[in-house]
């Protein structure tokens, strides 16, 4: 497997809708999933998608570590990849999210995101996943997915004086 360059903010693969993956069990889309979960684990992150790597494919794959689960509503969940997904907010409610990037690093930022989102894709198998998700997880698929229309936190955010870097954002509370 390889590590693969991360596409940081101004680059213009960040900025553009991605296409759908024809084939899920295509070996070169195969070998992208295994170094992107590669590569997002090296780098510490949560959620990695296609455009991030350079490519303008519907794809993204994610985890929740056990440090970040809010409990039985949101598991801890092992690296995954969802292909061609589609989101859509669960009622009205929105939560603000402390989020970061690996497009943006250094940086974080409260972001309001819906607290609960149905999502709907393909799995690694290319076979039909769908569920509601709420805490950690929703607030990943929400990132990620994103990233997927060419959108970035920053982008989402009401006030960019609530976007710090991240030593002084844990050193003078993470509030929001």
């Amino acid at each position: 497997m390889t590590l693969l360059k991360i596409a940081r903010m101004g680059h213009p693969v960040l900025l553009q809708p991605t296409q759908p993956v024809a084939d899920t069990q295509a070996p070169a889309i195969r070998t992208l999933v295994a170094d992107m979960i590669e590569t997002m684990l090296d780098a510490g992150g949560a959620g990695l998608a296609a455009p991030q790597v350079h490519h303008g494919l519907a794809l993204f794959v994610y985890h929740v570590p056990l440090a970040r689960s809010t409990g039985e509503d949101d598991p801890p969940r092992p690296p995954s990849v969802l292909f061609n997904p589609v989101l859509e907010p669960v009622g009205d409610e929105m939560v603000d999210r402390l989020e970061g990037c690996l497009s943006i690093p250094g940086l974080r930022g409260w972001v309001p995101r819906h607290a609960r989102v149905a999502y709907k894709g393909l799995d690694a198998h290319g076979h039909v996943v769908q569920g509601v998700a709420s805490g950690f997880l929703a607030n990943v698929l929400q990132h990620e997915y994103d990233h997927l229309n060419g959108i970035l936190y920053p982008m989402r955010m009401t006030s960019l004086g609530r976007m710090g870097f991240d030593s002084e954002m844990a050193r003078y509370g993470e509030r929001p």
